[in-house]
C-alpha cells in the first residue's frame, strides 16, 4: 500500500473535478513519483456523473487497475460508481454538512471532512474540492508542502492572495482529519526524480512543434481540442500560426493550402471531423502534398459518446476517401509516442509526399502519465523534408521545355519538391488527374503512370523505414497477444498478472496500421493468438487474418470505458479457456 496508491475524486461536471485531480496529479510528480490517470466525464458542460483517478506508485506505472483506495465524494453517487473498486480499508472522504447522507459499507473508512465550512474559513466555499486534497495529503502521509507548487501553479494567475488562501484551505483539511482521526496504512514515499507530466494530446502538439509544423488549422472537438490548445500560444514561439476554423472541411483545406506553400502543417480532430475532411483526402494525395491529420477517436457512430473511449475509425483511417488513395497510418501506442509518432508522422509526410493519418483515442490524449525528461530529447528529433530541391537542383528536375517536373515518374515514386520562389520550380497541381507537370489528362498510358507511381511511394517506405511492432514478455512462448495504440500499457502490466498465474505469453503492440509489418510468421508460430481491440469488429483482427491466412481469437471492449490491466489478464484467460470471442 505504501507504494502504489488509487486515488480519486467523484462528483458531478461543473464541480472542479478535472482541475482538482491534475492539482493532485501535479503534485505526486513533482514530489517524484509515477503517476497514471484517467477520467470519466460526461458530455456536457454541467451535471453528470464525472470522476477523475490518480494511480501513483515509485515505479513505473503505465495502466489503471480495479482497486481504489481513497477516494473523495462530493456525492453519493461518487461512491455507488466505485463500490465495485473499493475494498476494505479503503478511505472515502465526504462531507457531513452536506443535504445527501453518506452510505458507506462498515469495513471501509468513513473520514467526515467539512469540507465546505473549511473553505469558507479560508475564505471561499469554492475552495472546497482544495480542502478534501489537504484531507488526503494526511491520510495518505503525503507532506502537504508537495501541495503548494502545485497549487501556486493552478491559481498563480489569480493573484497571490487567491494562491494562500488555497494553501490556506489545504491545511485546515488536513489539520482536521489530524485532530478527528487515527492514522492511516498509506506512507506515500517521495523521491528526488524530475518527472514530466504530460498527456497524449499535448505530447502530440508537443510533437509537432518539435518536428517543423509552423500551421495548424483545426475545429473544436473532444477530445481533439487540447492539441490545439497546447499549440495556440507556444507554436507562435516559432513563428508558428494556428487558426480556429468554421468547421473541419475549412480546416483541412487551410492546412492543405499552408503545406502546399511549404510549411509543415496539420490538423486534428475526431471522428465526426475525420467524416467531414474526408473529400479532401484525395486532394491531398492526388496533388502529392504533405499533410498530417490527426485523429483522436471516440465512441461513434454518428455523435455516439464524444467522451468515451473506442478504437472504431481504424477503418476510416484506412479506407476513407473515394478511389484508392495511398497514404500511411500510424497510431501511438502510448503517451511518449505521442511525441515521437508525430515526429516521425510529419517526416514520413514530406518523404513520401502524400497523408499520414496520426491515430490515437480518447483514453490516450487526456491520460496524464510521468516520463523521465529525457524521453522527449530535442536534440535527437531529427527533421527529414525529402526531395526538395534548390536552385542548384532544379535543372535536372525540367522538361524540354524548361517547365519543372511536379510529378515526375521516378523509379521510387518520389517526384522532386519545389517549394514556392525557387527559381525555375515553378508548377501546378490539379486534383483531377494530371501529367508530370501537373496538368490535367485523361491520357490512359499517363493515367496508369501516375496512379503506379503514387503507390510506388508506398512500396517504396515498406522497404526504406522500419514497421517492426514494439515486444514484450516471452518470445518463445505460444500464446501471442497482438494490439494496437493505446492499449499497450494495459497489456504491458497484464503480462505480470498472467505470469502470476502461470500464463507465459509474448506480446507484440502494433503502432504502424499502413504499411504495418507482416506477423504471419509469427501467427503461425504461435498455438494461440489473441488480438485485443477497443471496439466491436475486431478491425486490426481482420487485416491481421487477411495478412496471415489465419485465424484468431479475439478480445473486443466497446462500453466505452477502457481495458483496465487486471481485467485485460482475465479476459485473456477467458479467451485461451475457449471462448472464441469475448465481448468485455
Amino acid at each position: 500500500m505504501a507504494e502504489d496508491l488509487n486515488w480519486a475524486i467523484g462528483g458531478e461536471a461543473g464541480d472542479g473535478i478535472n482541475s482538482t485531480g491534475k492539482i493532485f496529479a501535479q503534485a505526486l510528480a513533482r514530489a517524484g513519483r509515477h503517476v497514471f490517470t484517467s477520467k470519466d466525464f460526461a458530455s456536457r458542460i454541467r451535471g453528470g456523473y464525472t470522476a477523475y483517478k490518480v494511480r501513483s506508485s515509485t515505479e513505473r506505472v503505465q495502466s489503471v487497475v480495479d482497486r481504489l483506495d481513497l477516494l473523495v465524494a462530493l456525492t453519493q453517487r461518487t461512491i455507488d460508481e466505485n463500490l465495485d473498486e473499493l475494498h476494505e480499508g479503503s478511505v472515502i472522504i465526504y462531507d457531513g454538512e452536506r443535504s445527501w447522507d453518506a452510505e458507506i459499507p462498515d469495513e471501509m473508512h468513513a473520514v467526515d471532512v467539512p469540507l465546505k465550512s473549511l473553505a469558507e474559513d479560508a475564505g471561499g466555499a469554492i475552495m472546497a474540492n482544495t480542502v478534501a486534497l489537504g484531507a488526503a495529503c494526511e491520510i495518505a502521509s503525503f507532506p502537504i508542502e508537495n501541495l503548494d507548487e502545485s497549487l501556486e501553479k493552478r491559481f498563480g494567475g489569480k493573484g497571490e492572495k487567491i494562491v494562500e488562501n488555497n494553501k490556506e484551505a489545504a491545511r485546515l483539511g488536513r489539520d482536521h482529519v489530524q485532530e478527528n482521526y487515527g492514522e492511516f496504512d498509506y506512507e506515500l514515499e517521495t523521491t528526488d526524480e524530475d518527472y514530466v507530466l504530460l498527456n497524449g494530446d499535448e505530447a502530440i502538439g508537443m510533437g509537432a512543434i518539435a518536428a517543423g509544423c509552423r500551421f495548424y488549422s483545426g475545429y473544436p472537438i473532444t477530445p481533439a481540442t487540447d492539441v490545439m490548445e497546447y499549440l495556440t500560444g507556444r507554436i507562435d514561439q516559432y513563428g508558428g500560426t494556428v487558426v480556429q476554423a468554421e468547421d473541419e472541411l475549412s480546416a483541412i483545406n487551410m492546412a492543405l493550402g499552408a503545406a502546399r506553400a511549404g510549411a509543415r502543417a496539420m490538423t486534428a480532430t475526431s471522428g465526426p471531423g475525420i467524416d467531414l475532411m474526408t473529400e479532401t483526402f484525395g486532394l491531398v494525395a492526388t496533388s502529392e502534398t504533405p499533410l498530417v491529420i490527426c485523429d483522436v477517436m471516440r465512441s461513434g457512430p454518428s455523435t455516439g459518446m464524444p467522451t468515451k473511449q473506442e478504437q472504431g475509425d481504424l477503418n476510416m483511417a484506412l479506407y476513407g476517401g473515394h478511389g484508392e488513395i495511398p497514404r500511411f497510418v500510424v497510431a501511438p501506442t502510448n503517451v511518449a509516442e505521442c511525441f515521437h509518432k508525430t515526429v516521425e508522422a510529419f517526416n514520413l509526410a514530406e518523404k513520401y509526399q502524400t497523408p499520414v493519418f496520426l491515430v490515437a483515442d480518447l483514453a490516450m490524449a487526456v491520460t496524464e502519465q510521468t516520463f523521465a525528461p529525457e524521453e522527449f530529447d530535442m536534440d535527437e528529433v531529427e527533421v527529414d523534408r525529402g526531395k526538395v530541391v534548390d536552385e542548384d537542383e532544379v535543372d535536372e528536375w525540367l522538361d524540354g521545355q524548361g517547365r519543372f517536373r511536379a510529378h515526375a515518374d521516378t523509379d521510387d515514386g518520389i517526384s522532386p519538391r519545389a517549394l514556392p520562389g525557387t527559381v525555375d520550380g515553378a508548377h501546378m497541381s490539379t486534383g483531377l488527374e494530371h501529367d508530370e507537370l501537373g496538368r490535367r489528362t485523361e491520357d490512359t498510358d499517363m493515367r496508369i503512370r501516375q496512379v503506379d507511381k503514387r503507390d510506388r511511394k508506398v512500396e517504396t517506405a515498406q522497404e526504406r523505414e522500419d514497421w517492426s511492432p514494439r515486444e514484450f514478455g516471452n518470445e518463445d512462448a505460444d500464446t501471442l497477444v497482438i494490439t494496437w495504440g493505446s492499449l499497450e500499457g494495459a497489456m504491458v502490466e497484464a503480462l505480470d498478472f498472467l505470469e502470476e498465474d502461470g500464463f507465459d505469453v509474448r506480446f507484440l503492440s502494433v503502432p504502424y496500421i499502413f504499411p504495418r509489418p507482416d506477423l504471419s510468421d509469427e501467427i503461425e508460430a504461435a498455438e494461440d493468438v489473441i488480438v485485443v481491440e477497443e471496439n466491436k469488429q475486431g478491425q486490426l483482427a481482420d487485416l491481421l487474418e487477411h495478412d496471415a491466412l489465419a485465424r484468431v481469437k479475439r478480445v473486443n471492449k466497446y462500453n466505452g470505458v477502457r481495458f483496465k490491466a487486471d481485467e485485460l489478464a482475465d479476459d485473456i484467460k477467458s479467451a485461451l479457456a475457449g471462448d472464441a470471442e469475448v465481448k468485455a
